[in-house]
């Protein structure tokens, strides 16, 4: 979604294109919204524009005041949607400007989410994006002092504690050391934290359940939706969350046929995604230029829609985390900056130059830092 920063938004919403199945409405979803009936909408799933510090191209909320931006929207969400309907909400976190913490908007708008309007937490869920850049670069690469952000929240809510769902739309293959077990054979026991494992768990059901870590690289560069854009001359939207990440959440809660609305769009790809799996669909974008760049997605055939298939043995699909403790004895340590990072260091160097040192033996922990502070320039 986006909201006025660049292109003048239609003062009324009014369908943009359409198919079989769906449409794109241009305007803004609070007013889109108030033309559906009450209980019509079997889930919503959606990435709305995250509350930053700073300004993104697409339009973005300040995370302090995202909370009572999100109320009207809130509202129109919790009216339509069914009883048991669901609610998906992938938002990332943002920093607090010229501090290396965290603001609290997300987990904020999940409270008053359900507090103010009553709707039940099913699950959190984490979307892992192993491509993701390391950033903020201040505190991250500069300064050294936090972790890469790699990690989305995304909250599954209902306006019930019983919202439609199956968890075998989404299984994935078993991990080798599972595939051995089956091979091999397994004794019921005990395990030291007192879950007791019974001999059903050595059954091979065909595939195993996901955990409620999603792990997807975003890392679009060729699609077809991209060369669309460019032999148009359109702008793209630059903030795409991977077709797999609606998708998830549209197998594992909604049937074929049952309505989907996402009313934050941007390229519409939650539209591409139910068009495929043949869902009724709804995409709501409040500017006519990323409305003009979704088109790309609907303009191939149904046949050129469908996903491509691979093997569940092809290790090139899936990712790897390495244990935290790799290199913990490889390594001299350094000594921790007193002032927790507060100042900067005296000399970054370039990355060419810090790889040298460390060849020749030079500490690598976090640097020595000079005595005079110097204003933090966080990014998200």
């Amino acid at each position: 979604m986006t909201n006025t920063s660049e292109g003048t938004p239609d003062p009324a919403p009014r369908r943009y294109f359409g198919t079989g199945l769906g449409e794109i409405v241009l305007g803004d979803s609070k007013e889109t919204l108030k033309g559906h009936d009450d209980r019509s909408v079997d889930l919503i799933v959606t990435s709305p524009p995250f509350g930053l510090v700073r300004k993104k191209d697409y339009g973005n909320v300040e995370a302090n005041r995202y909370t009572e931006w999100f109320k009207p929207f809130a509202k129109e969400f919790k009216r339509v949607l069914k009883e048991n309907g669901s609610l998906v909400i992938d938002i990332g976190g943002a920093w607090n400007k010229g501090y290396p913490t965290r603001n609290l908007y997300h987990f904020k708008l999940l409270v008053m989410l359900c507090e103010e309007f009553g709707f039940h937490l099913a699950q959190d869920f984490y979307w892992w994006n192993p491509s993701k850049l390391p950033t903020p670069a201040e505190w991250v690469t500069v300064r050294r002092i936090r972790t890469k952000d790699a990690v989305n929240t995304v909250w599954w809510l209902s306006p019930t504690p019983w919202p439609r769902a199956c968890n075998r739309r989404v299984l994935q293959p078993y991990s080798p050391s599972m595939r051995d077990l089956f091979e091999k054979g397994y004794k019921a026991q005990k395990r030291p934290s007192g879950h007791d494992i019974s001999d059903k768990f050595g059954l091979n059901n065909g595939a195993a359940i996901p955990p409620n870590l999603i792990s997807i690289s975003n890392t679009e560069s060729n699609s077809y939706y991209l060369r669309y854009c460019k032999d148009k001359g359109l702008k793209p939207h630059p903030a795409r969350f991977p077709a797999e990440l609606p998708e998830f959440f549209i197998r594992m809660l909604s049937d074929p046929g049952d309505l989907v609305i996402d009313p934050f769009a941007g390229s519409c790809v939650t539209g591409e995604v139910c068009e495929r799996l043949n869902r009724k669909w709804i995409c709501i974008e409040l500017l006519r230029d990323y409305c003009e760049a979704a088109l790309g997605r609907f303009e191939r055939k149904t046949g050129d829609l469908a996903k491509s298939t691979s093997s569940p043995n092809d290790p090139s699909k899936y990712y790897r985390a390495p244990k935290p403790g790799l290199l913990w004895e490889s390594e001299t340590e350094g000594v921790l900056p007193e002032d927790g990072g507060k100042s900067r260091p005296a000399s970054v160097g370039s990355g060419k130059k810090r790889l040298e040192q460390s060849r020749q033996g030079a500490p690598s922990g976090c640097p020595q830092v000079s005595n005079t502070p110097i204003a933090a320039k966080s990014k998200e």
